[in-house]
């Protein structure tokens, strides 16, 4: 009839736990904001429209680059990418800046 007062205690103290204000495990890493999975094939139709003036040897190579920086790395990252290719004559600054608004269009913090 009687509890053992240890036994509990013990009870309420993992009833009561809050798991997401323990700190004895590691930290939740830092939000990036980067391409949204969801909307990969919008994105590359899109991305392919914005490319095709320029010649082919180097449409594929910017194409691949700015899509897998924006996936895997971030916005920022993509957006440093096509500004350095801008720097360097490769694409105009029309095309720059629909570039730079497609990639922070297709993106969310992941």
């Amino acid at each position: 009839m009687f509890r053992n007062r240890n036994s509990y205690n013990k009870k309420n103290s993992i009833k009561n736990r809050n798991y997401r204000d323990d700190t004895s495990g590691k930290a939740r890493p830092k939000r990036v904001k980067k391409l949204d999975m969801r909307k990969t094939e919008e994105f590359n139709f899109m991305l392919g429209k914005i490319v095709e003036d320029l010649p082919d040897s180097i449409r594929g190579a910017i194409r691949g680059s700015i899509y897998s920086i924006a996936s895997k790395t971030g916005s920022k990252e993509a957006k440093d990418f096509i500004i350095k290719k801008h720097e360097e004559g490769i694409i105009g600054d029309k095309m720059e800046q629909k570039l730079i608004d497609l990639v922070f269009d297709y993106s969310k913090f992941r």
